[in-house]
C-alpha cells in the first residue's frame, strides 16, 4: 500500500530519526553484537545529512557526481545500515536481520564494495577521516581538469562522521593538516562530541580543545550543542557548504546511547543492551517493542526528502557527460570505470651509455613518462621527491593554488600518504607514493586498507636495504619486506635492474585491480644482458644457467641477483654450475602452473637463497634455514662495502658460503 503524498512540512523527523534508531538497536540485539552507543547518539546526524544534504540517488548508488559520505566511526555500521535502508538504498529487512552473520552483505564494520552506500571499507579509527582527505583532493583535481569555462561538471562534497577516537588517532592530524594547507573547502567532518571513548570518559586521556586544534590548522569550526537538534545540524552543513576556502568541523554535542538507562557511560559503547532496556528505550520513542517494526510513512517521508531534492541527478549527469568532447569523455569514462587505458608500450627510457643506473633512476624515467601520458596517475613522496627520484618536472604541483598539478607534497606523513592515495583509488584513480622502505612500516595501517579494497595503489620505496650503509640501522630495512609479502592482495617487487623496473611497471598496469609495492635500490647497479622485461610478469625466472644440469640454484632479489651471478660466475671455474633464478615478487611465482615452477627450480636440485632481508619470506620455497643467506638482525652505519662484508654479503664471503653449502 503506498502513503498517500504529504507536504515536507507535515513530515515529522523526530520520528524519522527514532525509527532509524529502532532498526539498529534492533539489528545489534538480533546479532548480539554490536554498537548501540552511536546508533542512540548519532542518528540525528546521519538523518539531517542524508535528508537535507547528500546528493545521491539511492537506485544508483555509484553515479560518480554524487557526494560521499565515510563513515569513519566504523564502529557506527549499524546506524549506516539502518539509514541506507531508510533513504532507498537497495537493503532489505533480511539485510538488516543478518547484521554481523556469515556472508551478509551488513557487516561488523562497513566494507568497500560489500554495501550498496559504503564508500569506505572503515573501522581502524582515524583511516575513514584520512581517506576523505584523499577522495577530497581527487575531487579538487577531477573539477581542475573537467571543469571548463561556465561548465560545472565534477563537483562533489566529501562528508565524515568521525568521533573522539578518530581525533585521537594520529593520522587525523596529519589529515587535518594537510587538508587546511590545501584549502579543501568541499570537506566537512561531522564530529560526534559525547565526551566518551571505551574504557570511559575522554577527560582520562583526550582533554585538548578540538576546536582550536583545527582552526590553527585552517579549518572553519562550526558547533551544535544540542545533538537532538536537527534543524541546527542541518543549517551547520548548509553554513559549512558555502565555505569558500577551508575545510569544515562541526562538532555536534551528543549523548552516547541517548534514551538508554546507560545513556552517557562507556558501558552502552560496544556491547548488546538488555531486552528492559530496549522495551524503555522503545516506549520513550514511542515505538512498538517488536523487533523490525517499520512505520511506512516515516520511511516514505525520509525518502520523499531525499527525492526532491536530488530528483533526475544521476541521469542529468549522464546527460552532462555526454556532451563532452570525445577526448574529455573517454578520460572521464576512465575515472569512472576505474579502466587502465594506459599502454607500457608508451613508456619513453633511454638507458644510460655505461650501461648502469640506480633502479630509482630508471623507475622515475618511467614514472615520469607515464605519468604524463595517462590523466589517471597521479602521485608524490613523503617529503623525499629527490631520493625517491619520483618528482615528474612536466605536470606541476598539486597545491591550494593549482589543483590541476599532479605532484603531491604529502609532508612527513607516510600513513597519511596511504590513505590519500585510498582516496583517490576510489575515486578511479592509478595514484602511487613514495618514501623510504623501512618507514613503509609508518604506513602499514593504510597499506592494510588498500589491500582490504583490492585498491590499485602503487607503493614505491627506495633504499631498499643494508646498503643505505651509512645511514645506519635506523634506515636499513630487514623485517619490512616480509611484512609486506604476508600482506593478503598485495604484491611486492624488488627488480634487480632497469630491465626489471620496465617489467615491474608493466605487470603492475596490466593488473585489472590491487595494490602493488616496487622496493629500489639507490646503487648504481649494471643493467644485465640476461634480465627480461617480459619475464617479471611471472615473478621468478632463470637469470642465469649452465649448460649443464646444476649442481645447485641461488634465488635472489634485487640488487643480490649482481652478487649471486658473480658469485655463479666464480663457481663455475671451480667446476660448479650454478643456475641463478631472479624472484621479482614472490607471490607472483607461486601462483604459476607447477610445470613452469619445477622447470624453474627442479625438486631435486639444492636451492640456496640470497637476500639481505629477513629469512621469513622464503620458508614455503626452500625448507631448510641453513639454505638461507639472509640477514635476521639490524644492520649499521658504515660505508655500503664494509656493511656487507661485516654481515656476509660481499662476493667472497657469498662464494665461500655457498660453495660450502653444495659441496
Amino acid at each position: 500500500m503506498v502513503s498517500p503524498k504529504r507536504d515536507e512540512s507535515e513530515i515529522n523527523e523526530e520520528k524519522i530519526v527514532d525509527q532509524i534508531r529502532s532498526l539498529g538497536i534492533d539489528m545489534i540485539a538480533q546479532a548480539n553484537s554490536g554498537h548501540p552507543g552511536i546508533v542512540l547518539g548519532a542518528a540525528p546526524i546521519l538523518y539531517s545529512l542524508y535528508a537535507h544534504h547528500l546528493k545521491i540517488d539511492p537506485s544508483n548508488p555509484k553515479f560518480y557526481n554524487r557526494d560521499r559520505f565515510i563513515m569513519s566511526s566504523g564502529h557506527g555500521s549499524a546506524l549506516l545500515y539502518a539509514t541506507l535502508y531508510m533513504a532507498g538504498y537497495p537493503l532489505d529487512l533480511e539485510n538488516l536481520k543478518n547484521f554481523r552473520q556469515l556472508d551478509s552483505i551488513t557487516p561488523g564494520h562497513p566494507e568497500y564494495e560489500k554495501t550498496p552506500g559504503v564508500e569506505v571499507t572503515t573501522g581502524p579509527l582515524g583511516q575513514g577521516f584520512a581517506t576523505a582527505v584523499g577522495i577530497a583532493m581527487a575531487e579538487r583535481n577531477l573539477a581542475a581538469r573537467f571543469n571548463k569555462g561556465k561548465k560545472e561538471l565534477i563537483e562533489f562534497n566529501t562528508y565524515v562522521l568521525g568521533g573522539d577516537g578518530d581525533l585521537m588517532e594520529g593520522i587525523t592530524y596529519e589529515a587535518a593538516s594537510l587538508a587546511g594547507t590545501l584549502k579543501l573547502n568541499k570537506l566537512i567532518v561531522l564530529y560526534d562530541s559525547n565526551d566518551i571513548c571505551l574504557d570511559g570518559p575522554t577527560s582520562k586521556c583526550f582533554t585538548e580543545n578540538v576546536a582550536m586544534r583545527f582552526i590553527s590548522q585552517g579549518w572553519n569550526v562550526i558547533t551544535v550543542p544540542d545533538g537532538e537538534d536537527v534543524i541546527s545540524i542541518t543549517k551547520a552543513i548548509e553554513d559549512a557548504k558555502q565555505s569558500t576556502d577551508k575545510p569544515t568541523l562541526i562538532e555536534v554535542k551528543t549523548t552516547i546511547g541517548k534514551y538508554s538507562k546507560l545513556e552517557g557511560t562507556a558501558a552502552v559503547h560496544g556491547g548488546p543492551l538488555e531486552k528492559e532496556d530496549i522495551t524503555s528505550i522503545k516506549e520513550k520513542m514511542q515505538i512498538r517493542d517488536i523487533p523490525f517494526t517499520i512505520s511506512q510513512i516515516t520511511m516514505d517521508d525520509f525518502q520523499m526528502l531525499i527525492r526532491n531534492r536530488c530528483k533526475n541527478i544521476s541521469s542529468k549527469f549522464e546527460k552532462q557527460v555526454d556532451t563532452l568532447e570525445e577526448e574529455d569523455k573517454k578520460v572521464l569514462i576512465d575515472f569512472m570505470t576505474g579502466k587502465k587505458s594506459f599502454d607500457i608500450k608508451d613508456i619513453i627510457y633511454n638507458p644510460p651509455e655505461e650501461n648502469k643506473e640506480s633502479p630509482r633512476v630508471t623507475s622515475g624515467k618511467i614514472l615520469s613518462s607515464i605519468v604524463q601520458s595517462n590523466p589517471t596517475i597521479i602521485g608524490g613522496s613523503a617529503d623525499v621527491f629527490k631520493p625517491t627520484k619520483t618528482y615528474v618536472e612536466e605536470v606541476g604541483d598539486f597545491t591550494a593554488d593549482n589543483y590541476s598539478g599532479k605532484n603531491i607534497f604529502f609532508g612527513v606523513r607516510e600513513n597519511l600518504m596511504g590513505a590519500i592515495l585510498n582516496g583517490f583509488a576510489l575515486c578511479g584513480y592509478h595514484p602511487y607514493g613514495s618514501t623510504f622502505l623501512t618507514f613503509s612500516d609508518y604506513q602499514k595501517p593504510s597499506i592494510r586498507q588498500s589491500a582490504l579494497m583490492n585498491l590499485p595503489v602503487t607503493y614505491i620505496y627506495s633504499h631498499d636495504s643494508i646498503s643505505v650503509g651509512e645511514d645506519g640501522a635506523t634506515h636499513q630495512p630487514v623485517e619490512q619486506l616480509t611484512s609486506l609479502r604476508a600482506t593478503p592482495n598485495l604484491e611486492v617487487f624488488r627488480p634487480a635492474d632497469a630491465n626489471e623496473v620496465i617489467g615491474v611497471y608493466r605487470t603492475i598496469f596490466e593488473k585489472e585491480s590491487g595494490p602493488a609495492v616496487i622496493t629500489l635500490s639507490r646503487n648504481t647497479l649494471p643493467i644485465l644482458e640476461t634480465t627480461k622485461i617480459n619475464e617479471v610478469q611471472k615473478g621468478g625466472y632463470i637469470v642465469y644457467d649452465t649448460e649443464r644440469k646444476p649442481s645447485g640454484i641461488l634465488i635472489a632479489t634485487g640488487e643480490e641477483v649482481h652478487l649471486a651471478i658473480e658469485v655463479a660466475k666464480r663457481l663455475m671455474t671451480k667446476g660448479m654450475d650454478i643456475r641463478v633464478v631472479s624472484m621479482p615478487c614472490i607471490k607472483r611465482f607461486e601462483s604459476q602452473d607447477q610445470e613452469y615452477i619445477d622447470n624453474v627450480l627442479p625438486v631435486e636440485i639444492r636451492k640456496i637463497v640470497i637476500e639481505a632481508a629477513s629469512s621469513m619470506s622464503w620458508n614455503s620455497i626452500v625448507f631448510n634455514k641453513k639454505n638461507l643467506i639472509t640477514l635476521d638482525e639490524y644492520g649499521c652505519s658504515a660505508p655500503k662495502d664494509d656493511v656487507y662484508k661485516k654481515y656476509g654479503f660481499d662476493v667472497d664471503s657469498l662464494e665461500e658460503k655457498v660453495e660450502n653449502l653444495l659441496k
